[in-house]
């Protein structure tokens, strides 16, 4: 079946695969199933509440990294970024990219606009925050290959020569939070080889179409199984077309309190045999707001669950998914109060 809408990139025109390839379920959504996992360090955390204000519709910005990034795992407490180290402020793409790759920790204020190129790399124990209102990554983008514990924050990223941001080869405990994306010539985020204990967070998409990728391809889920948990929470996404994520191999892949608005291929895709959790989240004018299967990757496991859909088609849904509740505690907004706190909140410039 083809998707209806403008016509994407030439990886992306096939649209969903077939009903009977996914083997979809009939009735109501599957209910998200506990699976036993290895103990990350003290008693599992409290389920998910509802949050008990339901008319709240601003939220002041976390200071630190929740969602799989404020995990405890492989060696580390959380996310804490270049937190002890020097707090730097820079003003030019060579200064800013001299302390990117240093070694030892680092707060790196951006201030103004730097403009660079390709995908520069980050070192490990950074944080990156912008200055203000105003603070932008311009032509080309960052790369964290093999890194870990890394923060990016109040930053706009625009028009990147390839992707925006890229988390691979293993690297872990990365938060994106309270950034604006748009315009990029791939990815504006790619989650991919490895990477693991991802949080993206309070950010806001537009005027793309291939938004986020968790899973580098079909053929590489020998690395990819076992690793890429991410979660994904309070992010706007503005009329891009496709990938809100996207999702091959990765368990759990936690979708929760996001707005999506008039995004003209599909909101979420599970492929691969991918676990992901879509809860709580809104979709507006979105025809194909959750998918399992997509183009020419198998299906993927996904449970919804208290999503508010507006004019759009019935998601697909298919098994049990890992409750990510099992790694950490959160409490959910109100979905129908999304579209206000949503963009209220969300992109650069609200912190």
């Amino acid at each position: 079946m083809r998707l209806p809408g403008p016509q994407p990139p030439p990886d992306e025109t096939r649209g969903p695969a077939s009903l009977s390839r996914r083997r979809l379920l009939t009735g109501t959504a599957a209910t998200a199933a506990v699976a036993a996992l290895p103990a990350l360090g003290g008693a599992p955390p409290a389920a998910a509440a509802t949050s008990p204000d339901p008319a709240r519709l601003a939220a002041p910005a976390a200071q630190s990294a929740d969602g799989f990034a404020g995990v405890a795992a492989l060696g580390l407490t959380g996310t804490t970024g270049g937190a002890g180290g020097p707090v730097v402020t820079v003003t030019d793409a060579e200064t800013f990219l001299d302390y990117c790759d240093r070694t030892e920790p680092y707060v790196i204020q951006v201030s103004g606009t730097l403009r660079i190129t390709s995908k520069q790399g980050v070192r490990s124990n950074k944080t990156i925050v912008g200055l203000g209102t105003d603070a932008e990554i311009t032509d080309g983008g960052l790369d964290m290959y093999r890194r870990q514990n890394v923060i990016i924050r109040n930053l706009r990223f625009t028009d990147a020569e390839d992707d925006a941001i890229s988390i691979q080869q293993s690297s872990h405990h990365i938060w994106i939070d309270h950034c604006t994306f748009s315009s990029g010539a791939d990815g504006l985020i790619d989650i991919v080889r490895g990477a693991d204990y991802i949080t993206v967070s309070w950010n806001h998409f537009h005027d793309h179409s291939k938004t986020m990728l968790i899973g580098h391809s079909d053929a590489n889920g020998s690395q990819d199984r076992g690793a890429l948990r991410v979660t994904f929470h309070h992010n706007f996404f503005d009329g891009t077309a496709q990938r809100h994520p996207r999702v091959r191999f990765g368990e759990p892949v936690h979708v929760y309190n996001n707005y999506y608005r008039a995004n003209t291929l599909y909101g979420v895709a599970s492929t691969e045999d991918a676990g992901v959790l879509v809860e709580a989240n809104y979709f507006e004018n979105v025809a194909h707001p959750v998918c399992s299967g997509y183009d020419e990757s198998g299906p993927g496991r996904v449970v919804e669950r208290g999503n508010v859909y507006v004019n759009c088609g019935k998601p697909e849904t298919l098994g049990t998914v890992v409750e990510p509740r099992t790694y950490y505690a959160y409490a959910l907004d109100a979905p129908a109060n999304l579209p206000a706190l949503v963009p209220a909140g969300a992109g650069a410039g609200r912190i």
